[in-house]
């Protein structure tokens, strides 16, 4: 009895740690909606993978976006499901994606459930880091797995892709086979081989620009967008005593040619609407 009280008060308190850390610091909200409006404008579409407690999914239906939310952790679908369940512009998905459909093992860190993954050796080398002293991660727990190409067969071809899965993005963008125009995955400087991987597989489907943003800073580390090979050695020299604010963060990426026609879908949708024509 003891214990599972201590597992409720333990959930309890990581939950209200994220909920503070992703809604209640005043002014990040008008910060996310700034640093996102060109990314997902209104109108587009925006896949929010790993999705938490929804602050990215909040902003861009603020920006008038529409966004599929993906997420596997049973304490932060309620929370997306109290915010978004009546929301006909948010679409909930209760899953984990991975290179294959299936089903995998969800390792929850209680206390600090933003760093739950679906990799054990990720969780085993950040768990030797200082940064992540004292972090804990419980025994797996089966969870469902689609793919990025599912859900671009299920929803439509997103403007906007967000991937914040901890270790786990290169398997998530191994479920992709097709370029998209936009989208980001999480880096740590610890780490620089996971986002570099990452950088490797985008560079199959197609060349792509690259940029940096510290942590939730949202603030551009590099002055221009790079090419795969400038970023792969930007990510090589970011180590977490760099002294640049780049210990972690995320990187966004640019399909070339998907950009272009993103930009020109847009356009053409805005005058249709501006011409009272359905798009």
């Amino acid at each position: 009895m003891i214990r599972t009280i201590g597992r409720a008060v333990a959930r309890a308190w990581g939950l209200l740690r994220s909920l503070w850390i992703y809604h209640g610091i005043p002014g990040r909200r008008a910060r996310l909606r700034a640093f996102y409006r060109p990314l997902v404008p209104a109108g587009a579409l925006a896949f929010d993978i790993g999705a938490h407690v929804g602050s990215r999914t909040i902003v861009w239906r603020q920006l008038g976006a529409r966004v599929v939310a993906v997420e596997p952790q049973p304490d932060c679908l309620r929370v997306l499901r109290w915010l978004f369940g009546r929301d006909p512009g948010v679409t909930l998905v209760p899953a984990a994606l991975g290179r294959a459909e299936g089903e995998a093992g969800l390792r929850v860190s209680t206390l600090t459930p933003t760093v739950t993954t679906l990799s054990p050796q990720w969780a085993e080398r950040v768990g030797a880091t200082p940064a992540f002293r004292g972090v804990r991660w419980g025994d797996a727990v089966p969870v469902p797995v689609t793919t990025l190409d599912a859900l671009v067969a299920r929803h439509g071809r997103p403007h906007f892709v967000k991937i914040d899965v901890e270790g786990f993005e290169l398997e998530v963008l191994q479920g992709l086979t097709q370029p998209l125009p936009a989208l980001s995955f999480e880096y740590l400087a610890a780490l620089p081989d996971v986002a570099i991987a990452c950088i490797d597989r985008l560079e199959t489907l197609g060349p792509h620009r690259y940029r940096a943003c510290a942590g939730e800073r949202f603030q551009w580390l590099q002055p221009e967008a790079l090419d795969a090979e400038a970023m792969r050695r930007w990510l090589a020299s970011a180590s977490p005593g760099a002294g640049r604010g780049c210990g972690s963060g995320d990187v966004y990426a640019w399909h070339v040619e998907g950009a272009q026609q993103q930009a020109g879908e847009l356009v053409h949708r805005a005058e249709r609407a501006r011409a009272g024509v359905e798009p």
